[in-house]
């Protein structure tokens, strides 16, 4: 048995010797073929043509399969087996193939979503040995795609003290006409001290409902302990937010109440300097200074400009819950930039040449996808992005 074994070791080897790297396919699927017989002959517990009353069935010849390996596209002979009761002999290591080939599959749809037309990921894969990519394969690589991204959307979440959440909007194609689509998104810091992405779902609207169901399945696959929430004052946001996540102190990013504001100013004089006063509450060291530093701005503006005081009098109140944080956490949840910055630039960057997404489903499939390069990014980093050590202001 043994002496058979080398003998086909012998021949798979002096093949790479005599035509070297460029028969690397072949090769392959040779090596491979004697793993495979190798396999059979410990499942069967028998060598090739061994009487033995140890034996568990017969090798019952072979079937021709082609796989795709990192080798090329490749012809192999997979052994059979008979008279083994009800287990099935399959070759592990041809179940290692699988999820090579399920590696090369990732890949394609990745290109897809991406934008990559099919011809250029059939390019693309030829020169790595993968032969043509017809559309099923493609359609294949998406679904296998969907099932990753669908597994990382509903992936178990556990404790999260504090909790950003953020929308754009996409053209999509829904019942025949092109409407605009809301990409709801969120992300949180939890004990690990890292940033992570929890969360994202595609709606046609930003109102109550659609907030309301992302939240609550945040909720539902674990989501715990949200003590502090940043996000831009949108109504249908801000009733989904008390239905679900009432017990958490809400911060208005200071960032678009400023921008709300200069929509408020009544002369493009105002609007020039209104950004910078906010400011002046924004960075004060305390919440006493910042409430006292408001107060003079709305007092100044009683006269000159009624509407915009009673404005900033109503609202500019809500961007100094960041106040009751520890001081060190500030400059972090003061606004939805982190989201905007790390998550919404990056969205826009790989959406924009799409234009138009075809379906919910093409436009989940791709967003879902640039979160999960961004959670995997921001799960390496060494350095925290806040550490729960620093509590004291």
């Amino acid at each position: 048995m043994n002496r058979r074994k080398d003998t086909a070791l012998e021949a798979v080897l002096e093949q790479l010797i005599e035509h070297g790297p460029g028969e690397m396919a072949s090769v392959f699927a040779r090596a491979f073929e004697l793993a495979m017989q190798i396999e059979r002959e410990r499942f069967l517990g028998a060598s090739h043509y061994e009487r033995t009353p140890e034996r568990h069935g017969y090798a019952n010849g072979y079937k021709p399969k082609r796989i795709d390996t990192p080798a090329g596209t490749v012809s192999v002979q997979v052994p059979k087996t008979a008279g083994h009761g009800e287990e099935p002999f399959y070759p592990q290591s041809l179940e290692r193939g699988r999820r090579s080939l399920r590696s090369v599959m990732l890949a394609v749809a990745e290109m897809y979503v991406k934008g990559v037309s099919t011809r250029d990921a059939e390019a693309v894969m030829r020169e790595f040995g993968i032969e043509s990519l017809s559309s099923s394969q493609v359609s294949r690589a998406a679904k296998l795609l969907d099932d990753e991204l669908e597994a990382w959307r509903n992936r178990p979440l556990g404790q999260v003290k504090y909790l950003i959440l953020d929308a754009r909007y996409e053209k999509m194609r829904h019942g025949g006409v092109v409407r605009d689509a809301a990409v709801l998104s969120a992300i949180g810091i939890g004990p690990d001290e890292r940033r992570r992405v929890l969360g994202v779902s595609v709606a046609l609207s930003e109102a109550e409902v659609p907030w309301r169901g992302f939240l609550e399945s945040l909720v539902a696959r674990g989501l715990r302990g949200v003590e502090f929430i940043v996000s831009d004052d949108h109504s249908g946001l801000r009733a989904a937010r008390r239905a679900v996540l009432g017990g958490a102190t809400w911060q208005r990013c200071q960032f678009h109440l400023a921008r709300n504001a200069i929509h408020h100013a009544p002369n493009v004089e105002i609007r020039k300097r209104i950004g910078a006063e906010l400011r002046t509450v924004w960075n004060a060291s305390t919440l006493a200074k910042a409430e006292t530093a408001l107060a003079e701005i709305v007092a100044s503006y009683r006269t000159s400009a009624p509407k915009l005081a009673a404005w900033l009098e109503e609202n500019a109140p809500e961007g100094l819950a960041v106040f009751t944080l520890p001081e060190h956490h500030r400059r972090r949840l003061r606004t939805s930039n982190p989201m905007e910055r790390s998550v919404q630039h990056e969205l826009k960057r790989r959406t924009v040449k799409v234009r138009v997404f075809p379906s919910d489903d093409a436009l989940l499939r791709l967003v879902s996808a640039v979160l999960v390069e961004i959670d995997e990014k921001w799960a390496s980093e060494t350095k925290a992005y806040i550490k729960w050590e620093c509590q004291d202001a």
